[in-house]
């Protein structure tokens, strides 16, 4: 097996739309060989811890205009990858550091890809504050965590300084940007790559663990 580390923000758009697209050839390809290990990346350490509105948010990071032309590529992207979104319900820009120690704590019970596409859905498709505890327990309850000890190690300081040194950690890497995918601890990947990209790289693994003739 083969491990692939995944630095990404749940309310990252591109990195919604990367994981539609390894998902894709990850189901074409059954006998991948990667072991996926999702790692913190908050696109806005200096988010409020209670977030801000989604739209004052977009106009102060792009401008009204290039926020529109922003969301236009998005939906057209997120379109030819199969992935339906609700933009237009999202409220909030939250905070995502707790999201990430929900991450964390999810991938310590084996359940990190369904917790993380989880609040993936909760915040693109349903428009939910994955910034909120009581979300953030809910979702994690849907994944088959134990809801009331994920609310009471919200309500705690459990693993913020772990987060913190795994971000610092990445950041030092030179992780800049999410998604972003790095093989084997050797081969980085940025971006949302194509599906097409994926089956490659998965054929030419596979090719390399076959024996030969």
């Amino acid at each position: 097996m083969i491990r692939l580390d995944i630095f990404a923000d749940p309310v990252c758009s591109w990195c919604l739309i990367g994981k539609a697209r390894l998902d894709r050839a990850l189901e074409a390809r059954p006998n991948h060989p990667f072991v996926i290990a999702w790692h913190p990346f908050q696109l806005n350490p200096a988010m409020p811890a209670g977030g801000m509105p989604r739209a004052a948010y977009l106009e102060a990071k792009f401008g009204r205009a290039d926020a529109a032309r922003y969301y236009v590529q998005v939906l057209d992207a997120a379109k030819e990858s199969g992935i339906e979104l609700d933009v237009a319900s999202i409220q909030t820009m939250p905070n995502t550091r707790d999201a990430h120690r929900l991450i964390h704590w999810a991938g310590i019970e084996g359940r990190q890809t369904p917790v993380f596409a989880a609040l993936m859905r909760a915040y693109w498709r349903e428009g939910r504050d994955i910034g909120d505890a009581e979300v953030l327990a809910d979702v994690g309850a849907q994944m088959g965590m134990d809801r009331d000890m994920v609310a009471r190690l919200l309500a705690s300081d459990a693993d913020l300084d772990v987060i913190a040194e795994r971000e610092t950690h990445a950041r030092e890497r030179g992780v800049n940007a999410v998604p972003t995918f790095v093989i084997a601890n050797q081969y980085v990947l940025s971006g949302a790559q194509p599906t097409e990209t994926w089956l490659q790289v998965i054929d030419e693994l596979l090719a390399q663990d076959s024996p030969a003739d």
